[in-house]
Formats: C-alpha cells, structure tokens, sequence
C-alpha cells in the first residue's frame, strides 16, 4: 500500500528521532573499570561504555561534563548543550532509569552506569512518546525536544499513568521557549495511553 507523508509531517518525524543514525544504549553490565590512578594525577580517566553492544573506551579527562563526552567522544547529537547550568533540559538522558542533566554530571561518575540518549530510546522513533510527539505535532523549533522526550519516557517508565500534575512535576525540569506545554502534556497522555 502507498503511504504519503507531507512534508511538514517529514520534519516532524525527524525532529523527534534527532538526530537520525547511530543508536545509543551506553553503559556497562560489568563492575567499574575506571582508572582510578587517574583521579588523583588528574590525568585522562578510562570508562568503559557500551554503545550498541560493543564495549568502548573513553578517555576522558576527570572534570568533563557527561554532555561533552556524549556529544563530541561518541557523536550523539540528541542531547542538546542549552544552558550549563541545568536548568533548561536540552541535555536530559537516562542514567539508569532516572532522569539526569548530563551537563551537570561528570562523565566519570556514570562509569559502568547504562545511559540512554534519544538515539538509543528506540530504533527508528518508535517509542510510544516519540509517537505520540509526532501524532500531536508537538515540536516547533525541536531544539529541547530530544530532552523533552527523554524527560516524558523516564516519567512514564516510573508512573505508567501520570496525572497533569505527575507531569508539570516531572517535566518542570525542561524549558520549551516556544511554549508548546500543552502539546507536551497531551502527548505524554496519548502516550500512556490515557487520552479520551
């Protein structure tokens, strides 16, 4: 059967898989492997990762931002550098279950912990909120919205049924300047599955 797609729709669907390519599931089963020499020269620490099931070494000087290993040593562009201060979201990830800012946490001390960027939340921007954004249209620039959409996975995985005022809680965390909130809100309804 043919399936059309107008090209606004195009741009949407894009926006809530940003950025396309590389998937990302980083962290490790195993115990930390940190070289924890490294900490006391304030030389370059190694973290193993795992990314798409292959185990990778970074090396990383100890006071670097998780946010900057994942964008410029991995080259995961989901997580979005907005403020540096922690108070925007354009860089939430999932630190073993639970909603972080990486650029308020240092990269060392997720060693071994499984992390989720946008690119590894599903494989081609099926998950049931990505779908949702796309169904109720909510980006418009799309630049918080990969930090949105983390924040709305990790509050459904934990609250499989929020309530409007679970999800003012949960998403307050992240700053939509085009003020699409309400979208926001409804989007994370249609995706718990709770919409009329």
């Amino acid at each position: 059967h043919v399936h059309r797609v107008d090209p606004g729709r195009a741009a949407l669907e894009q926006a809530v898989r940003e950025p396309a390519g590389a998937r990302a599931d980083v962290g490790a089963d195993e115990p930390s492997r940190l070289d924890r020499e490294g900490v006391e020269g304030r030389g370059e620490l190694h973290a193993e990762l795992e990314m798409q099931h292959d185990a990778r070494v970074v090396d990383v000087d100890p006071d670097t931002p998780l946010l900057y290993v994942l964008r410029d040593n991995l080259a995961l562009k989901g997580p979005k550098f907005g403020c540096d201060h922690g108070q925007c979201g354009a860089c939430t990830v999932i630190v073993e279950g639970r909603r972080v800012n990486s650029c308020l946490t240092l990269a060392v001390m997720h060693d071994g912990e499984r992390i989720t960027t946008i690119e590894g939340l599903s494989a081609y921007g099926g998950h049931p909120v990505q779908r949702a954004w796309i169904d109720e249209q909510v980006p418009q620039c799309g630049y918080c919205q990969s930090g949105q959409i983390m924040s709305a996975a990790a509050l459904l995985a934990g609250t499989p049924h929020p309530s409007d005022a679970d999800i003012d809680a949960a998403m307050a965390g992240n700053i939509c300047r085009c003020g699409t909130y309400q979208r926001i809100r409804r989007a994370i309804h249609v995706a718990a599955g709770d919409a009329p």
